[in-house]
């Protein structure tokens, strides 16, 4: 700023004149003749109708109105379209000229009530004077309907600035307690949660953050923190800051009656204000929390759902406070029970008959390091999962990238290729270079290079295996918050080994297990070219309407009628049983035909029953984060709670819930003051990744729940398939949990 122009600013606080006065060749106005207002207001709203004087503006981030009588509050204002100004001092700006209106939402007041009003605002003039930051107080009286009446006191311009107020510097400042608001709970008997409430235009540094016990005697865990985001100072560098909340927790040892400890914080304010680092102690007292559990039945039988602990949250918790072979053995154990749910089933057949393509000369020791090899590409993928998490948090998700239309149909086309070479088929005759191109690309797949069924692996995490689970969503969300990659990554490891236990076996069995030589082998060929259909049917179903995905189940089963039909077992019994088997198949293939145009979208219950036929929920679709904020505020407003449900088309668990779970009358009972609302993510554009990044989390099937308070119920949110029973508990729990403390 010129020496003239702070010559000017500080001659307006000294002089007290009431009248214009002039500095060298310009005249400058008193700030009531600069700028004039009158309010009005009634039950719902408050306006100030201002004017700005020709050659002087109003910086829009400079106003503010505030309610100065107990028991009335005003809302944000919301502003008119301004001018974008550049100013050699505050940068650009949006401000107002002329006249301009700015309404708030009024609450707490009634007609007839009189109220008092504080009114911030900042100017300049275009000659070169800037105004210093002022409030006015002002008085209205509150009219009984939108025609407003203005209060006597404010029928004149500019004359109720008798209680004006410069403020030293740029702006008012919080006092650090304001601008930081520090609260400290007992999440459970052995662990603390800490929630800083950030102001507005304040910020806290993530590595000034530091606890210690308050007594050496009582040892504490370490803080964990999420991730922050970027922000580069001039004083400390590159740093990761919070803004608007942060929600932080440590463990105590078990046993203790309450727990000491000291915090340390720093933060700052966007204006230039930076605080000196605040140390409060603590107590916190553990002696009536909550034991922590992760299962709906245990917290039901607390009598309190302020217990219940996800799945996934208490996984992250183990992660946070326990050794890394806690970790292991935990990851290892949430791993191999994935292993058993639909999702990783179908890499059985694709492992087993890549093995089988492999000719009669499988040992079982190579079939067991081809299987290593395929584990291997899982394991590669989750790893790249967690190290993706850490950098780019719930915002990346590379299974939705993968299970796309143009991904997932390429990939079943690839395994029909395969399934046909199981078949015989490229022995047909066919120009030489297109059949000794197929055979070199099915042969390089079937003869089981190392490399190849690792990629294979890897691809079928991607593709086949694209859902989640409480114990991966945990490991990914540990990661996300922390940073800390190592254990992140270890629990990631020990999950897809866990994953892989069954399929080094199914591996190593199918190595030995297979015939040597002989008809037979080419019945066994043949069996797998069937199980390949069926994966490529598992991929298709995701994309196609319903009543194409019971026709694809149905070829799957006529093929296998057909290799049945034709194999050659050595005994006549057991020639008999093929046919037998190979009929059934035929029968069922039919039958998946007629309950495909009957309307069922279930393999496994192709006829519809009157159970299978039961109505499930009836969801609204939302898209965005300001879909959903207008939706809770709606449920809010007529005192229901809403339930989220993260779906899309490739997500197997999300169908399974929608067909086994949301279709019981326990369920439907349990909902039925819940508005249901569904967020699918199947195209995973830049509008779902926001939306999936604020809440946090991954994929689906993810349910998220809000009490009819406006409030979410963060702890019990669900993760994966999960029965009806057990579902019925939780949402009966979340829509009846009280509010979160206030903070």
């Amino acid at each position: 700023m010129s020496a003239k122009k702070l010559l000017l600013a500080f001659a307006t606080l000294v002089l007290t004149s009431g009248h214009a006065f002039a500095i060298g060749e310009d005249e400058f106005l008193d700030p009531a003749d600069a700028f004039k207002y009158t309010a009005t207001a009634d039950e719902k709203n408050v306006t100030i109708e201002w004017h700005a004087t020709k050659g002087y503006y109003l910086y829009q981030k400079r106003m503010g109105l505030a309610s100065a009588s107990p028991g009335v509050t005003v809302g944000e204002s919301v502003y008119p379209k301004g001018e974008i100004h550049k100013d050699e001092f505050f940068g650009e700006q949006t401000v107002f000229r002329n006249d301009f209106k700015v309404t708030a939402p009024l609450t707490g007041a009634k007609a007839g009530d009189t109220i008092a009003l504080k009114i911030k605002w900042q100017g300049c003039a275009d000659a070169g004077l800037c105004y210093p930051p002022t409030v006015w107080d002002a008085s209205v009286k509150v009219a009984a309907s939108a025609a407003a009446t203005v209060s006597k006191a404010d029928e004149v311009f500019g004359k109720n600035k008798a209680a004006s107020l410069a403020v030293s510097g740029e702006d008012e400042f919080l006092p650090v307690d304001q601008a930081f608001a520090l609260t400290a709970d007992a999440k459970s008997a052995n662990e603390v949660q800490l929630d800083w409430r950030i102001a507005t235009g304040y910020y806290l540094y993530k590595k000034r953050i530091k606890l210690e016990p308050a007594d050496a005697a009582q040892p504490v865990g370490e803080i964990v923190l999420p991730k922050g985001e970027p922000h580069h100072d001039d004083y400390f560098g590159d740093q990761e800051v919070y803004r608007g909340s942060l929600d932080g927790h440590f463990f105590v040892p078990p046993g203790a009656k309450s727990v000491a400890f000291k915090i340390t914080y720093q933060g700052c304010a966007d204006a230039g204000l930076c605080y000196p680092p605040e140390t409060k102690q603590l107590t916190v007292s553990l002696e009536n929390a909550p034991a922590a559990t992760s299962s709906a039945t245990a917290a039901g039988a607390q009598g309190t759902s302020a217990g219940y602990v996800s799945e996934q949250d208490s996984f992250v918790a183990r992660l946070a406070g326990g050794s890394l072979l806690v970790v292991i053995a935990i990851g290892y154990l949430g791993g191999l029970l994935m292993s058993f749910t639909p999702c990783v089933l179908p890499m059985v057949p694709i492992l087993s008959g890549i093995i089988a393509g492999s000719g009669a000369n499988m040992s079982s020791r190579r079939a067991f390091f081809l299987s290593l090899s395929y584990v291997g590409g899982i394991a590669a993928i989750y790893v790249t999962m967690g190290v993706l998490a850490a950098f780019v948090g719930s915002g990346f998700n590379l299974q939705a990238i993968f299970n796309q239309w143009y991904i997932l149909v390429p990939f079943a086309l690839l395994f029909i290729v395969l399934a046909a070479s199981m078949f015989g088929a490229f022995t047909i005759e066919m120009p030489s270079f297109i059949q000794s191109r197929l055979s070199d690309a099915s042969n390089k797949q079937q003869a089981g290079t190392f490399i190849g069924v690792g990629v294979m692996g890897a691809l079928s995490a991607l593709i086949v295996s694209a859902c989640v689970a409480p114990v991966l969503i945990g490991a990914l969300t540990f990661i996300a918050k922390t940073g800390d990659m190592v254990r992140g990554a270890v629990a990631m490891l020990s999950i897809s080994l866990g994953m892989g236990t069954p399929l080094l076996l199914v591996g190593a069995s199918a190595g030995a297990l297979l015939p040597r030589a002989g008809a037979w082998m080419e019945t066994i060929k043949n069996l797998f070219g069937v199980m390949f259909l069926f994966v490529a049917a598992w991929l298709l179903g995701r994309i196609v309407a319903p009543w194409i995905s019971m026709l694809l189940w149905a070829l799957t089963a006529f093929s296998l009628t057909w290799v049945l039909w034709r194999s050659r077992p050595r005994s006549s019994s057991a020639k008999g049983a093929s046919r037998a088997i190979g009929i059934a198949a035929g029968v069922y293939g039919l039958v998946l035909i007629v309950g495909g145009f009957m309307g069922s979208t279930n393999p496994l219950a192709p006829i519809p029953s009157a159970a299978a036929q039961l109505k499930g929920l009836e969801f609204k679709r939302i898209k965005s984060v300001d879909d959903l904020e207008r939706e809770v505020a709606a449920a809010k407003a007529a005192g229901k709670s809403v339930m989220l449900d993260f779906y899309a088309d490739w997500c197997v668990s999300c169908k399974e819930m929608e067909h086994d779970t949301f279709t019981q009358p326990d369920v439907q009972t349990a909902l039925a003051n819940t508005v249901l609302l569904q967020a699918d993510v199947t195209v995973n554009d830049e509008t779902d990744k926001a939306l999936l990044k604020h809440f946090g989390i991954f994929g689906p099937p993810t349910i998220a729940f809000y009490g009819a308070d406006g409030t979410e119920r963060r702890n019990f949110r669900v993760v994966g398939f999960m029965k009806a029973a057990e579902f019925a508990a939780v949402v009966r729990q979340a829509v009846a949990a009280p509010s979160p403390p206030a903070t």
